[in-house]
């Protein structure tokens, strides 16, 4: 089987994106960051979907993103219950290239020459590392950047939900065979992975299972 390097994050993007891959053939290896997001319960799911769905081994690696703060995510900036005008304070500082170069690296070392990831340029809420365009440029780079691409080997940057809704991919979760009761998309899960129901990723989600036509297993926390 071919390997590929996997982003998980414990969201339900990144559990369709591993449930994909696995159905192309592709021997998993997991991967998800620490990078100091105050909902770290996603990493726990993160790890409990690698097992669930056959991913060969889930590695996580620590990043510090917090001690440069800048996002609602990693500094404490409250999380925003409403979309507003423009990026949202919820966006993370070059996240996403660096997810993409710790999994580039971890590719090289494994001799895998392809990335998933769980990018989405429809429900994105206007994050600029989530465009086709961010996908490209990273996919170039690899080519260019790496041991692997300079001796000739063609590695692939893969983000087979860019063009989907989050009915699209509820959807194909359900076609896959994903238990979405075990992912934590919320960015303010508390230590259980119970979801605030209020924030711009929980909105999404769950508008997503109702326009899917699908029950919403979101497990939710108690409102005070």
């Amino acid at each position: 089987m071919k390997k590929a390097v996997v982003l998980v994050s414990g969201g339900m993007d990144s559990a369709v994106v591993l449930a994909l891959a696995r159905e192309q053939g592709f021997a998993c290896h997991a991967l998800s960051v620490s990078y100091g997001q105050r909902h770290t319960s996603e990493l726990a799911a993160a790890a409990e979907l690698a097992v669930v769905q056959g991913a060969v081994e889930h590695k996580v690696v620590t990043v510090d993103l917090r001690s440069i703060g800048g996002s609602a995510l990693t500094a404490d900036i409250d999380v925003p219950e409403a979309a507003g005008q423009g990026i949202p304070v919820t966006y993370v500082p070059a996240r996403n290239t660096i997810m993409l170069s710790i999994a580039l690296g971890w590719a090289e070392v494994l001799g895998a020459d392809d990335l998933f990831c769980g990018v989405n340029a429809v429900d994105y809420s206007g994050y600029p590392d989530c465009r086709p365009e961010f996908i490209a440029a990273f996919e170039r780079l690899a080519n260019l950047a790496t041991k692997a691409g300079v001796e000739g080997h063609s590695l692939r940057v893969h983000a087979p939900l860019m063009r989907l809704g989050k009915a699209d991919i509820a959807r194909e979760g359900a076609r896959l065979g994903v238990d979405f009761s075990r992912t934590v998309s919320c960015y303010q899960a508390d230590a259980e992975g119970r979801a605030c129901g209020r924030c711009d990723a929980c909105r999404l989600r769950a508008e997503g299972f109702a326009a899917a036509g699908l029950a919403d297993p979101t497990r939710y926390a108690p409102r005070g």
